[in-house]
């Protein structure tokens, strides 16, 4: 009697099978991982923005009507050079509406041009906590 030795067709066949089912399950979920990688880089990049209007608002020392739109500006100003920090990130604005400091950042193309937006709930009032609500396209997409 001989001793088989190596594997048959069959069972290499299933173990073929078995990688490309495990790679097709993978690699959607590795794309969206490095996405959501790529994208904090967005996040980042609006934080100095984010900073400049929180100092702003704390040690606001003028007129409680100005406060939104001084500190809006000092946001943006915090902007300056953001876009060359990273491919991924296209472009970001500071607005003041209602009172209401909103913040946008937007991803690069290869990002599917996300938006990662911060806006302050309620009014911004001098001396007061700023409080923040994230939204923008990238909250449906799981970016952020």
């Amino acid at each position: 009697m001989r001793k088989q030795t190596g594997f048959t067709l069959i069972e290499l066949m299933i173990v073929v099978a078995i990688v490309a089912i495990l790679a097709a399950i993978a690699l959607p979920a590795y794309q969206s991982y490095t996405k959501r990688a790529k994208f904090s880089e967005v996040i980042a990049a609006v934080g100095p923005a984010k900073t400049a209007v929180e100092v702003c608002v704390q040690g606001w020392a003028g007129a409680s009507s100005a406060v939104g739109s001084s500190c809006a500006t000092a946001g943006q100003n915090a902007l300056s050079g953001a876009s060359a920090i990273t491919d991924n990130f296209a472009s970001a604005t500071v607005s003041n509406a209602a009172g209401t400091i909103t913040i946008t950042g937007t991803a690069a193309s290869g990002l599917d041009g996300s938006t990662y937006q911060l806006v302050t709930s309620g009014a911004v009032a001098a001396g007061r906590q700023v409080l923040w609500q994230i939204s923008g396209s990238c909250v449906t997409d799981g970016k952020c």
